[in-house]
């Protein structure tokens, strides 16, 4: 991973081929089990509720504490069509207010309560789970975002359970070479303009 320095601000970093790109979210057994089984979400997992997408493996470590805390204690790979996921940014608005993009708050908060997806952007992390100076981002899906989510974006599900805690111990037996050596190759993402326009700066 680069540092800081050299690293734009805003920018989608991630797994991804041609077809597919990784996103990561963390569960208890309960809904992580289903969802490997059946190779999506299923039952208990509630498409009501938003559910959050993160490309960074490093950023998901720190939301979910090397899937440690409560109910995100298995931390699932999920490989979703490109397509998918540019459609998800193309219908998305920030979750902050940006000038830049709004005349007025008001005109902002309206755009949000109707937009099926959200994005912010949140510090990226290091192997110590510190914030760097460069941001990772994280797409919220909800209503019609979630349904093509669950039913037509998802190519692959996988626990990548393991990976977390093998990284941590290398973490904690203090070699970060051999920590980094097992992260997942994240690199720059192609994002169409009209998307960094939308969601990020380069």
């Amino acid at each position: 991973m680069t540092d800081g320095t050299t690293t734009p601000t805003h920018q989608v970093r991630a797994v991804f081929t041609d077809e597919t790109i990784t996103v990561y979210q963390a569960y208890a057994s309960r809904i992580a089990d289903p969802a490997l089984t059946a190779g999506t979400f299923v039952d208990p997992f509630k498409r009501s509720r938003m559910t959050w997408i993160k490309p960074s493996f490093l950023w998901m470590m720190y939301r979910c504490g090397w899937a440690t805390k409560p109910d995100q204690e298995r931390v699932l790979a999920i490989d979703i069509t490109r397509a998918g996921f540019e459609w998800a940014l193309a219908h998305a608005c920030l979750s902050h207010f940006d000038r830049t993009r709004f005349a007025t708050e008001a005109e902002w908060r309206a755009a949000l309560k109707s937009s099926p997806v959200r994005v912010q952007w949140d510090p990226e992390r290091d192997l110590g789970l510190n914030p760097l100076p460069h941001r990772a981002i994280q797409i919220g899906l909800s209503g019609e975002a979630v349904d093509r989510y669950v039913d037509d974006w998802i190519t692959a599900v996988r626990d990548v359970t393991p990976l977390a805690h093998e990284v941590r111990a290398a973490v904690a037996a203090g070699d970060p070479s051999a920590a980094r050596s097992l992260l997942p190759p994240e690199r720059v993402y192609p994002l169409p303009a009209p998307l960094v326009e939308r969601v990020g700066r380069g």
